[in-house]
């Protein structure tokens, strides 16, 4: 099939079938009518009917006749049985380079313009026909003709590029296309329109290109050197072949955006690539570097990177041609070796390197420049950079002098300290030394920066760590001093109390010491658990339950201008921890965020499972990630600055008001925590509110841990008949220990010191029930004089007596199981109890078979 198009100017004459109005039909009807009236008229009438009459109707037909006939001849008129007029409209449409057919529904036709009678001329002899049987010789135009016509039918718009085979080869190709006309003779029909086109050329146009842009395509794959383009965002868009099979890459599974330059750019060299030019410029720098195969290994290779700055700003799409510097040619082996040495050394080392120009701005600069001056890949142009404004405002103008320095050839210049500001500040070290310039070269100095952000926070944590432990020890030296007054001070005003009745007069001074004795043992506790050798007493906690239990407590001491609202995750997590203390962290938080609300506001209380992943996105410096459970105390109070909660935690550090406070607080607070293993961290905000976050470790408990809180039973009979060794350095604590235990019942035996104790276990031949020793003793500790006793007296039961905490104790013990704990400072029932739970086997109180 073969299309003929018209002429320009000479165009076929349009094929037009139009049906008869129906008012021309009526009108001719009526003038019939009417002449066959007349006609009736005359031949009813006869002879009656005038001659003059008869002739003058017959002479006006006659006139009008041969007028016609004149008018037909002359052109006036001419005879349009199916041919209409050419308007304007049509004109247009018959210029049409392509053919267009209107029918109604039906497929009847109304109009084909002149291009469609030429196609039709050359398939069915000049006999206008419709789409459908225009292609029906074709089979493989079938499909698409159901189609066209289907949409016809139904209203709808559709375009189909059907191919038709050539008797002499190739191919024809035909766009057909149908869609609705609007209504335009106000009798409600829509016509259709029918558009055929010979797009033939096109198609093949557009299949060359194809074939075209394939071989470019394979030219650019297997071209001797490799090609790679990455975004904004360092997402590698195309990889040539070449390229993938160096990196060891299945060309055919890559898909764009899913390999990132950071996986095949060794090191700092991904922020290097993606640093770009300035604004608006476009320019080609040469880099050597390295590039990691899959397998991890480096392939040395030098880039001619291009990456555009548009005009806003924003970096463009990179592109980079990559040689491999491990093959060179004969001849150039000395000069590739050293070259690829070089530019490993260069853009490998952990030191940032920048040449800088006389003004110290960066001319160029290698890989780990990006990374340790904070700069994001992609986000700002590296070369231009001046060095002052990426540093504090106290390094840039050492920066500058030192700059100055280098341009003036001095030969030695003091390194510069410097802080790059940003979310997380970084400290660099920089030195800078001067270079001869020459030629067109810009370069006036050289700049080598190195990250100190670690060390730096090492030095401040060792600093902080040293100041502490120093107070720690001194803190924890004090209270073992005041825990061995204590203990002589509660025990012998006990021992008093014994022989006064409450209606003595004495009877309440004496229970004012005791009083005032256990006031200040709750003061050494404090600096026991800042030095963090506070006796701890752990057991397996529902925080929710013990922060409910604290609720009326808590609301009684925050008064009532501040409200307190408890909020409980579902399902929290138990926790092993000393009840006592940790309610007095709590406790001790909330009467700090009433403090800080003198106006009145609101405390939180939240409680809620950390779970390991979650803890992996903190920032949160020295906390593992593992199962937590976190407790918040939040305040909308005044805030604290970042100079002040750099102190918070520190020993006697106070914002309140002088007499107000012993600074021992959060200090406290801060002990216990670390003392359970937990963690602590405070966040603040001047005048928006202070969140302190507790981290605890969650617990799970064995199958036979019991979690029920034990209440020791009441104490019945604590006397007893055995022998018990009292090794203590305090003459007072011992004198106590021997009265408080001599008047139940039991034969006691004394020593000063760790020596004396083996020699009295000699004299009485070790004929002993019991042996009770404090831990710190000079010349010879509890733990020494127990490693001598189980040497001779293995099955010795031995109670430890101390003001630090049980597992500080246990730690230094070889067998701790045999041994058996007391803490300091304790009262007459306590020690007796103890001594009657560790002789008989089972709590006080409890009774035998």
């Amino acid at each position: 099939m073969a299309v003929a198009p018209a002429g320009e100017d000479n165009y076929p004459e349009p094929v037009v079938t139009r049906a008869a109005s129906p008012g021309a039909l009526w009108r001719v009807v009526g003038l019939s009518v009417v002449f066959i009236a007349i006609a009736t008229g005359f031949a009813l009438l006869g002879d009656a009917a005038p001659t003059d009459m008869v002739l003058l109707f017959l002479g006006i037909l006659a006139v009008i006749g041969v007028f016609s006939l004149f008018a037909l001849a002359a052109g006036l008129f001419r005879f349009v049985g199916g041919e209409e007029k050419r308007t304007l409209a049509r004109a247009i449409v018959d210029s049409l380079p392509y053919g267009a057919l209107v029918t109604d529904r039906d497929g009847k036709i109304a109009y084909a313009n002149a291009s469609y009678a030429e196609l039709s001329r050359a398939v069915t002899k000049g006999v206008p026909v419709g789409v459908p049987r225009l292609l029906a010789g074709h089979p493989e135009a079938s499909e698409a003709i159901y189609r066209l016509s289907r949409a016809a039918r139904d209203g709808r718009a559709i375009v189909e590029d059907i191919r038709l085979p050539r008797a002499g080869g190739g191919a024809q190709w035909l766009r057909v296309g149908v869609r609705n006309l609007p209504e335009f003779d106000g009798g409600g029909r829509r016509p259709i329109i029918w558009t055929v086109e010979d797009i033939t050329r096109d198609r093949e146009t557009q299949e060359n290109f194809y074939v075209d842009l394939q071989k470019v395509i394979d030219y650019l794959d297997h071209a001797p050197a490799g090609f790679f383009s990455a975004n904004a965002r360092g997402r590698i868009q195309y990889i040539n072949s070449t390229l993938a099979d160096w990196l060891g890459y299945d060309l055919a599974a890559f898909e764009a955006g899913e390999l990132d330059l950071s996986e095949i750019v060794h090191g700092d060299g991904a922020g290097l690539l993606l640093g770009g030019g300035q604004e608006g410029t476009v320019r080609t720098e040469i880099v050597d570097l390295d590039l990691v195969r899959r397998d991890g290994t480096s392939l040395p290779v030098r880039l001619l990177h291009r990456a555009a700055r548009l005009a806003e700003g924003e970096l463009g799409e990179t592109r980079t041609l990559v040689l491999d510097r491990s093959r060179a040619l004969d001849g150039e082996e000395a000069l590739r070796a050293a070259q690829v040495q070089f530019s490993r050394f260069f853009n490998n080392t952990p030191i940032a390197i920048a040449a800088l120009d006389a003004n110290g701005k960066v001319v160029r600069t290698n890989a780990p420049f990006t990374r340790i001056f904070g700069l994001t890949s992609g986000e700002r142009s590296i070369e231009g950079i001046d060095i002052g404004s990426l540093v504090d405002e106290e390094g840039a103008g050492k920066f500058r002098a030192a700059l100055n320095a280098a341009k003036g050839h001095k030969s030695e210049i003091d390194h510069v300290d410097a802080t790059v500001p940003g979310e997380e500040a970084r400290s660099v070290r920089m030195f800078i030394s001067g270079v001869e310039q020459s030629g067109e070269s810009d370069e006036a100095a050289i700049l080598y920066a190195l990250d100190m952000t670690e060390q730096r926070q090492l030095e401040a944590q060792f600093a902080q760590g040293m100041k502490m432990q120093a107070v720690g020890q001194l803190a924890g030296g004090v209270a073992h001093d005041f825990n061995n007054v204590l203990t002589a001070i509660i025990g012998f005003s006990e021992l008093l109390l014994l022989k006064h009745r409450p209606s003595d007069p004495s009877f309440s001074d004496i229970m004012s010491i005791k009083q005032s004795a256990n006031r200040a043992a709750g003061l050494v506790k404090q600096l026991l658990a800042f030095s963090r050798r506070q006796t701890l007493r752990p057991q397996i906690l529902e925080i929710p339950q013990h922060v409910d239990d604290l609720t009326v407590l808590l609301k009684r001491l925050i008064g009532e201008r501040v409200t307190l609202d408890v909020e409980h995750a579902a399902d929290v997590w138990p926790v092993r921890a000393d009840l006592v203390q940790l309610e007095q962290v709590i406790i001790n938080l909330v009467v700090n965020a009433r403090d800080a609300m003198p106006n009145g506001g609101a405390i939180t209380l939240r409680t809620r499972n950390v779970l390991e992943a979650e803890a992996t996105s903190f920032s949160y410096r020295g906390m593992p990630a593992a199962d937590y459970v976190l407790i918040e105390v939040e305040d909308t109070g005044t805030g604290m600055t970042p100079e002040v909660m750099e102190k918070i935690f520190e020993p006697f550090f106070s914002t309140k008001e002088l007499g107000k406070g012993t600074g021992l607080g959060l200090s406290m607070v801060y002990g216990i925590i670390k003392q359970t293993g937990g963690f602590i961290y405070p966040e603040s905000e001047v005048g928006k509110g202070t969140t302190f976050r507790i981290f605890l470790p969650r617990h799970i408990p064995a199958p036979d841990e019991v979690a029920a809180k034990q209440v020791a039973a009441p104490v019945k009979d604590l006397t007893g008949n055995e022998r018990i060794l009292i090794v203590e350095d305090e003459e007072s604590v011992r004198a106590f220990s021997a009265r408080a235990l001599a008047v139940t019942g039991y034969e006691v035996f004394e020593a000063a010191s760790g020596e004396e104790a083996l020699e009295v276990l000699e004299e009485i031949d070790g004929q002993l029930d019991l042996m009770i020793s404090d831990v710190v003793m000079p010349e010879m500790d509890g733990p020494t004089l127990l490693t001598e006793v189980r040497k001779k007296y293995p099955g010795l039961k031995v109670i430890f007596v101390s003001g630090y905490a049980e597992e500080s104790v246990r730690q230094g013990l070889a067998d701790d199981r045999s041994v058996e704990f007391l803490p300091k400072p304790y009262s007459l029932d306590q020690i007796n109890s103890k001594v009657k739970e560790v002789l008989t086997g089972r709590k006080a109180g409890e009774q035998g078979d």
